[in-house]
């Protein structure tokens, strides 16, 4: 991919941002804005200022905002010289209207002055300054907090954001490489670096990707999850969402979006951080295949045999057989404390022996579930392989997913592997029944009920 080595300056050294990462450069490459919810000391700053890095030129700007915050903080402060001549008008040369990358740390302690200038500024490109307005060259502002707005005010700003993406801490199972890790410095390499002409080149080749039939079913499927679970998504940030994965399907040099380019759906369709793991759950059942598998039904067969083969293991000698009083002579004449070859072999024979029918009707009972077990265990390692393929050549699916991916995948064909051995075990085991020394003609046995 193309874009491996802007992708690998902006995680180099940062645990566990790989989700965060590409979200990141995504929102660059189509022009949107991205919302990092997290603590602090989780390098959301560190982030954004990679993120200028990539843009050589670029300008960039970064505040830390309060309750006291001024529109002069980050807006510029007001011309003298305009005043003089009855104009109100900023100097906004160092200031965001004039940056190409910024970042808002507690971005929504801002005051109602600044939020609502940030509003046309985020969505058109556009700043109001005196009687005029201007463009701005922002390709994407970051912003930054702690948690998500609860003020009903405040939810248009945050709908600007079409990114929201949760950054926690580093885990116990990451924290010692934590302890150890440097950050890179110096400047970013040439080949990581994002020119106006590529960024403009990649959007003109977006808005001619196709959104197939199976990816419109697709965001269908997750509309009406939204809807159950009572999740509003905007029509607008449908269309932004559409144009996102258009992007991320033209950066891979595709001509048709693909149902795996959905892995953004959850960071943009979430309203709440505690919403992403339902998102990304849906995400992996439908596109990458993770559901369980619903092999309750052939358990409980395998189950039921390993009962039955235990009984017809111990079952007594029947009547016209007197093995069971040889057995008890044999251990007298060894005496109780040695077992002798004599004792091994009465003992066997003291158990119930089975004719060739019905031997031969219980190795058939299981070799039919068997048969339903290999038939499920070729269909559940081709869909392994094809998922995995699938995963590997997409480019922009963070690693920490494959990895999820491929662990699921590989428990379902142990799964369903063991299963496949138990009956193959259960099979010989009925096969090594005792057999009668004169076949009786018994009865053929009833079948073994597992299906209750």
């Amino acid at each position: 991919m193309r874009w491996t080595a802007a992708l690998e300056a902006l995680e180099h050294g940062l645990l566990q941002r790989d989700a965060a990462a590409r979200a990141l450069l995504l929102a660059v490459l189509s022009g949107e804005h991205v919302l990092l919810l997290g603590p602090p000391g989780t390098a959301k700053s560190e982030l954004a200022r990679r993120l200028q890095r990539l843009l050589p030129g670029a300008h960039y700007f970064e505040r830390l905002l309060t309750r006291f915050s001024v529109p002069e903080e980050l807006f510029g402060p007001l011309s003298l010289k305009a005043l003089e001549d009855d104009r109100y008008e900023r100097l906004t040369e160092g200031y965001l209207p004039g940056a190409e990358v910024a970042f808002l740390d507690e971005v929504f302690k801002a005051n109602s002055a600044i939020l609502n200038t940030l509003l046309g500024l985020l969505h058109e490109r556009r700043f109001d300054n005196g009687s005029q307005r201007v463009p701005v060259p922002l390709v994407c502002l970051v912003g930054a907090s702690n948690e998500v707005p609860r003020d009903d005010s405040l939810q248009a700003f945050y709908d600007r954001f079409l990114l929201r993406v949760p950054v926690q801490p580093v885990d116990d199972a990451h924290f010692g490489a934590l302890l150890q890790t440097t950050l890179p410095e110096g400047d970013i390499h040439p080949d990581a670096q994002l020119s106006p002409a590529s960024l403009q080149a990649l959007r003109a080749q977006a808005a001619g990707v196709v959104l197939g039939a199976d990816v419109i079913s697709l965001l269908a499927t997750a509309r009406e999850r939204a809807r159950q679970t009572h999740q509003s998504v905007s029509d607008r940030r449908w269309r932004q969402t559409v144009h996102l994965l258009q992007v991320q399907a033209a950066s891979r040099g595709a001509a048709e979006v693909s149902p795996w380019d959905a892995w953004l759906l959850p960071f943009t369709l979430m309203a709440d951080p505690d919403q992403v793991p339902g998102w990304t759950d849906w995400f992996l059942e439908v596109v990458a295949r993770t559901t369980p598998l619903a092999i309750e039904g052939l358990e409980r067969a395998a189950q039921a045999f390993e009962q039955q083969l235990d009984i017809e293991r111990r079952a007594p000698a029947d009547a016209q057989d007197d093995s069971a009083g040889k057995l008890a002579l044999a251990r007298a004449i060894a005496g109780p404390t040695s077992e002798s070859e004599l004792v091994r072999i009465t003992s066997e024979r003291a158990h119930r022996r089975y004719g060739e029918r019905h031997v031969r009707a219980r190795v058939a009972q299981v070799a039919e579930v068997r048969q339903r077990v290999e038939t499920l265990q070729t269909e559940v390692h081709a869909t392994a392989r094809e998922v995995s393929a699938q995963a590997l050549g997409h480019g922009w699916l963070p690693p920490s997913w494959l990895e999820q991916i491929e662990a699921v995948h590989a428990q379902r064909c142990a799964q369903v592997d063991g299963l496949a051995l138990r009956l193959n075990e259960l099979q010989q085991g009925f096969a090594a029944l005792p057999r009668l020394t004169e076949d009786r003609s018994e009865a053929v046995p009833l079948p073994v009920n597992w299906q209750d």
